[in-house]
């Protein structure tokens, strides 16, 4: 089957078609995908049908893969199951908040490079789209008084931030599980080694340092609705076997809603991030 390669949008997204199971598990694949990840932002396998080992095997050649503490295959150490059946995933009942904006890893340091997520089982009775924001982007797009405003700028972020979108009312218990997770404080706009700039924004930034909770909350819902227009947005819909890869560095992304009976099932690893955020 011929190899082709499609780009998406102006700014984000290259879909490739024809490549599938161990041929992924090759160098000069693996390097192909990593300089189109660089240029694109989100690199589509249709079809790919990746085994777990070849999809672990394939994820070493782009990068150190990330351990997994929670939720991960019992097979495959380095596979987290995402679903909504708790009795596949302890996190089953936090799928919810990925219903949002989010970056994944952004209460940590270093948040992850890139995950790996493959469509084991998708449903035809609900949606479980997958939609990506460029925030590079988004920033670029920012007028230079936008910029100077948002210059030197610090926000929180938090477990807690993201569950309070789906239970604003928790219970002190629940609540107290939600901060037992460490915040950790970033500068609202990250500089990468190469001097581009991005908006680090989402589910989890929960306040602005120096701002009242009300006037931060309104800078970063204003963001949050610029760097979420169509302009800067993919939305994939997937088909089983599907591979997608996305730069977590500077792709914000959420799935849109799906039931919990769904039998939507995705295995996903992670490559363990490169750069601290500054």
């Amino acid at each position: 089957m011929p190899v082709t390669v499609t780009e998406l949008t102006p700014t984000t997204g290259v879909e490739i078609s024809g490549l599938s199971g161990s041929r992924l598990v090759d160098g000069g694949v693996a390097e192909e995908c990593l300089g189109a990840l660089e240029r694109r932002g989100v690199v589509i396998y249709r079809e790919a049908d990746v085994d777990d080992g070849d999809l672990v095997a394939f994820s070493r050649l782009l990068g150190e893969v990330a351990p997994l503490p929670m939720g991960g295959h019992p097979a495959h150490g380095k596979i987290q199951r995402i679903t909504r059946d708790p009795s596949k995933s302890p996190l089953a009942a936090c799928r919810e908040s990925t219903f949002h904006w989010h970056i994944d890893g952004a209460t940590e340091q270093v948040p992850n490079k890139a995950p790996l997520l493959t469509a084991r089982q998708i449903s035809q009775d609900d949606d479980g789209d997958t939609e990506f924001a460029n925030a590079f982007a988004a920033y670029e797009a920012l007028s230079e008084a936008e910029k100077k405003e948002l210059d030197g700028l610090r926000v929180v972020h938090s477990f807690a931030a993201s569950q309070l979108l789906v239970t604003p009312d928790p219970t002190p218990k629940e609540r107290a599980a939600w901060d037992r997770n460490p915040s950790r404080e970033h500068p609202l706009v990250r500089t990468r080694r190469s001097g581009r700039k991005s908006l680090l924004i989402g589910a989890t930034a929960g306040e602005v340092v120096g701002r009242s909770a009300a006037k931060g909350r309104e800078l970063l819902a204003r963001l949050l609705d610029h760097a979420t227009r169509p302009r800067f947005t993919l939305r994939h819909r997937w088909r089983r076997g599907d591979l997608v890869i996305w730069d977590n560095t500077r792709m914000l992304h959420r799935a849109l809603p799906y039931g919990e009976a769904s039998v939507r099932l995705m295995h996903r690893t992670s490559l363990l991030g490169e750069e601290a955020v500054v």
